[in-house]
């Protein structure tokens, strides 16, 4: 009779497991799709690069960010947030990017190392 009493309680617990794993990996429109990215480092002279994102079932990222295929990436939604992370090359060396959804547009960050630099940007929906 002890494990029929607990039945509920198990149930119920496996299916906030189960809804927990769905939403951390559903596909998330929101960041999929085209963006433009702003990298100006002064407002009288833009500078503007495409990104395209394509956010898959298991958890992987395609797609490219100025001008390079993304060769590695993941994403994730959680703790309310929905972000990516990948890298690109100039042939020289990799650029480490991470980004989030924020609203109607993605905050992001690139770090170069073998050009010391890290840069914090801003996209919007293309």
């Amino acid at each position: 009779m002890r494990v029929l009493a607990g039945l509920p309680l198990m149930l119920v617990l496996a299916a906030c497991v189960a809804h927990a794993q769905t939403n951390d990996l559903a596909p998330v429109v929101g960041l999929d799709g085209a963006w433009v990215v702003d990298l100006s480092t002064s407002q009288s002279e833009p500078y503007i690069k495409p990104m395209q994102l394509t956010l898959n079932d298991d958890g992987t990222v395609e797609g490219s960010f100025y001008e390079s295929d993304i060769e590695a990436g993941r994403w994730r939604t959680a703790r309310g947030r929905t972000c990516v992370s990948f890298h690109t090359t100039d042939g020289v060396g990799p650029y480490h990017t991470a980004a989030c959804l924020v609203g109607d547009h993605v905050e992001g960050q690139t770090w170069a190392e073998h050009r010391n630099f890290l840069f914090n940007w801003n996209a919007t929906r293309n």
